[in-house]
């Protein structure tokens, strides 16, 4: 089986990656979770201070923008982290690839290798 993987990569504004990654940890991945988005990884670059990643999983494409319609939309996200978060990205790129369930499940893993 595969899943449509999505692959955000973000240059933050100098010096607010500390308070991103606090504002991700324990705001936007609950709420992400909380609406059913399988977040499966996110960090900080280990090259850059100011570059993060944000790697999510879906069912298929259809999935990936029926669910991110609306998440997007919801007063969770627009009245929660949302303005906080923008405000911090200079800039960001997207990427959605095919991959197995396997390799997604080994990428979770170095998520959770990072929480211990």
């Amino acid at each position: 089986m595969t899943r449509a993987v999505e692959i955000l990569l973000y240059t933050l504004h100098p010096g607010t990656s500390d308070a991103f990654h606090t504002l991700m940890t324990n705001v936007s991945v609950p709420l992400h979770e909380s609406a059913g988005i399988d977040v499966v990884t996110y960090g900080k670059s280990e090259h850059d201070p100011d570059a993060y990643y944000l790697i999510r999983a879906y069912d298929n494409l259809h999935h990936l923008e029926a669910t991110q319609e609306a998440f997007y939309k919801s007063d969770a996200w627009r009245n929660g982290p949302r303005s906080e978060i923008i405000a911090r990205i200079a800039t960001s790129l997207k990427s959605v690839i095919d991959m197995r369930a396997e390799a997604v499940d080994a990428l979770r893993r170095n998520r959770d290798l990072k929480l211990i």
